[in-house]
Formats: structure tokens, sequence, C-alpha cells
């Protein structure tokens, strides 16, 4: 992959897993725990849905494959998935539905921090998109993993400095973050749809 290519999956999945709008939601599911405990819960969280990521980037096409899903069928698919969700993020329902979904559990790190707010339908849907796009190159596929594990890492290290980060942003700044990269995604979405339309086309000639 050259270095556009690697810039635009990193752009997509810190947009879609989102880990600024996570942090103000760890913030709430670890109210009250220690330093040490909200470190493990972190820890826990980041690890558990890497793996589900890495799982689904490396064995999710030939899952789609053996549901007879072509991978232009699912760019496209997923392009209008990633739509939606830049339409939630620009009109502030994704925030809402991830606080419904962040109920007070004892311990939050399986869920629904890992899953469904980092690895949920969107970065589930990305990760294949982009390992899809590797085309069975096992270079770029590690390439998107290592990409992938950035995120992770930014996600681990946002979740360490979310009180910070909260304070330091407030709800407005939070707010503006998040439709900026609403508008983002959706530019991003539409390419993939662009994407697997032409790659459509080409296959049929």
């Amino acid at each position: 992959m050259d270095q556009a290519a690697l810039r635009t999956a990193f752009i997509t999945l810190f947009v879609i897993i989102d880990p600024i709008g996570l942090a103000p939601l760890f913030v709430a599911l670890t109210k009250g725990e220690t330093h040490s405990h909200r470190r493990g819960i972190a820890i826990r969280a980041t690890l558990i849905a890497g793996g589900l990521l890495v799982l689904f980037g490396l064995f999710g096409e030939a899952v789609l494959g053996f549901a007879g899903i072509s991978m232009p069928a699912f760019r496209i698919a997923g392009g209008i998935l990633l739509f939606l969700t830049a339409l939630d993020m620009l009109f502030e329902r994704r925030t809402k539905r991830r606080k419904g979904q962040a109920s007070a559990a004892d311990d939050p790190s399986v869920f629904p921090l890992a899953t469904p707010l980092i690895a949920g339908p969107g970065s589930i849907a990305t990760i294949i998109l982009l390992t899809g796009e590797a085309e069975g190159n096992w270079t770029a596929i590690g390439a998107v993993m290592l990409v992938l594990l950035a995120v992770l890492l930014l996600v681990f290290l946002f979740f360490l400095s979310a009180t910070l980060l909260e304070r330091a942003l407030g709800d407005t700044g939070t707010n503006v973050v998040t439709r900026l990269l609403g508008m983002l995604l959706a530019a991003l979405s539409v390419q993939f749809v662009i994407d697997g339309i032409t790659a459509v086309n080409w296959l049929g000639t």
C-alpha cells in the first residue's frame, strides 16, 4: 500500500471508531473507579476490540465469499452504512445512541466498551473493506493491521486521558469535533460506494 492509501485507512478507522467521542463515555462508565482499575478496564476493552477487528479483517472476506457476497457489493453496502453513521454524527444521533448503550455495569470492558462501542458494525465493516482492497496481498493486509493497531493505541491513550480531554474540550468542543469528523466520514463513505460501483462496472466488461 502507498502512503496515500495508508493515510486513508488511518483516517477512516480513526473517524469510525472515534476515540475522542469514546473518551467521555469511558469517563461515565468508569465513574468513581481508581486510576489502576480504570487502566485495567481500558487495556481489556482495547485488546478485546482489537482481537475482534483482527479476526474480521483476516477472515471477514472469506465469510462473505461463503455467503455468496462479492467484495464490490460489500464495498457499496459498507459505504452506505458508513454514510448513515456520518449522518448520525452530524445530527448527534450517534452520541445519544452510544450514551444509551453505555449503561452502568460492574465491568464495562467487554460490553459496551469493546463491543459495540469500539468494535461495532461500522468498524467491522470498515476493516473488512480495507483488508478486502488489499486483494490477498499479505504485505498490504499487514499494513492495514498496523494502522488498526495505531488507532487502537490512540483509543487506549484517549481512555487514559479521558478526564483531562473532557475538561479541555467541553460539550461545545466535543460537538464541533464530532461534526467535523462526520463530514469527513461522509466523504470517505461516498468514495467507498464509488469504488464499489467502479469495480462492478469493471467486472461486467
